[in-house]
């Protein structure tokens, strides 16, 4: 019988991890955006990063912040990704397949 419920949990994880992962990674990329904010106020001093339609910022300035920003959201997607995949060995009692957690973005 023991057998049986690890079956029907094995069923039911990835329907109960959808809206974890939605959650998890809409507040990874909010974090993230104040992260970038935060440090883009200690890169320039400046409230808000340029706009890249901006007429009046220069190209370094426009990819300096797009390269921070990218840097910043990465490390953010791996740190939700990986926390997510610890969630799920830890209530399935297996890893995740790469290509599953891919397939979520």
């Amino acid at each position: 019988m023991a057998k049986k419920n690890r079956n029907v949990s094995k069923i039911k994880a990835p329907l109960l991890h959808k809206p974890v992962g939605f959650a998890l990674s809409w507040a990874g990329g909010a974090l993230a955006g104040l992260a970038f904010r935060r440090a883009w106020m200690v890169l320039r001093h400046e409230e808000e990063a340029p706009d890249p339609l901006d007429p009046d910022r220069g190209w370094g300035e426009i990819l300096l912040a797009a390269a921070v920003q990218g840097a910043i959201f990465a490390v953010a997607r791996s740190v939700v990704d990986r926390t997510r995949a610890k969630a799920v060995a830890r209530s399935t009692g297996t890893w995740p397949h790469p290509n599953a957690v891919a397939a979520k973005r």
